[in-house]
């Protein structure tokens, strides 16, 4: 009965297994092997020459481009990943909130997360409505710009012109606190207001460390979703790269695995930091 059960399993995951296997195991390995060689497309097929470590070194040695969008996309995710998960805690902690419409504005929220696709969002980019037009213009703005200097600055600036476009990003990580938030025990809450509790402290003791697991699950989630979107520049360029005669599908696929290295160990930089932090906080 045992092994009758396990073959009825494996009946039922073997369709995952298989596309898992031609769809996503079989790509993404002959990605590693055409990224040691330097393939040509002929009328005779595909032809692979071995070229060792050359398509990686020509990356960081020759290709000065790809190196700059690199460290501009990692400075961009710098900046946004934090900004994506304080907004969508900041929306969460409202919409669980004893509020009239709350399935109305939920919706809202993740209706970006829908339409957002990157064709829609490059037409949106063009026409100049994921930034806050004008600003430059407003008397607060000029303010705060003449009281900083330097990264802060940068930073500033960065957001302003890129908020709108940020905040699209936050809808499912607004769901995941919500989850979050409503399975917070409420006697919780209850007993430390009895002992004199602030709401402030309610946020910081309580609520906080409850969501801790979905601070980290939404940083991860948001750190992959910044990293494939569809008008990512680092992508642009390894898609131009493909079709380019001097480089082909092999440097391409030297590209592809490097930025793949370059998101791996962002995810484990934040992971481990956020993990060392709650264990050293809560541990």
């Amino acid at each position: 009965m045992k092994t009758k059960k396990s073959l009825i399993g494996y009946a039922f995951i073997s369709p995952w297994i298989v596309g898992f296997a031609v769809l996503t195991a079989f790509p993404v390995f002959y990605s590693l092997f055409l990224s040691f060689q330097k393939v040509k497309v002929t009328t005779d097929g595909i032809q692979t020459e071995y070229v060792n470590f050359d398509n990686f070194s020509y990356a960081f040695a020759v290709d000065a481009l790809f190196t700059q969008k690199i460290l501009t996309f990692l400075e961009e995710l710098v900046l946004s990943v934090p900004i994506i998960i304080v907004f969508s805690l900041i929306i969460a902690l409202l919409l669980n909130m004893p509020i009239k419409f709350k399935g109305f504005f939920r919706t809202i929220f993740f209706l970006p997360v829908i339409i957002a696709s990157g064709p829609v969002m490059k037409e949106l980019m063009e026409q100049g409505v994921t930034s806050i037009p004008s600003i430059e213009q407003y008397a607060i703005f000029e303010m705060i710009m003449s009281g900083t200097e330097g990264f802060l600055n940068e930073l500033i600036i960065y957001l302003m012109d890129n908020l709108i476009f940020i905040l699209w990003f936050s809808g499912v990580q607004i769901l995941i606190f919500l989850a979050g938030l409503q399975k917070v025990d409420h006697q919780i809450y209850e007993a430390a207001k009895i002992d004199g509790a602030s709401t402030w402290e309610l946020f910081w003791k309580v609520t906080l460390p409850s969501l801790t697991p979905m601070v980290i699950v939404n940083t991860i989630y948001t750190i992959v979703m910044y990293s494939i979107f569809a008008l990512n520049p680092v992508i642009d360029h390894i898609q131009v790269n493909m079709f380019e005669i001097k480089t082909g599908l092999g440097y391409a696929s030297a590209l592809a695995w490097i930025y793949f290295l370059v998101i791996a160990i962002v995810l484990s930089i934040s992971v481990g930091l956020l993990t060392l932090r709650v264990n050293k906080k809560y541990g």
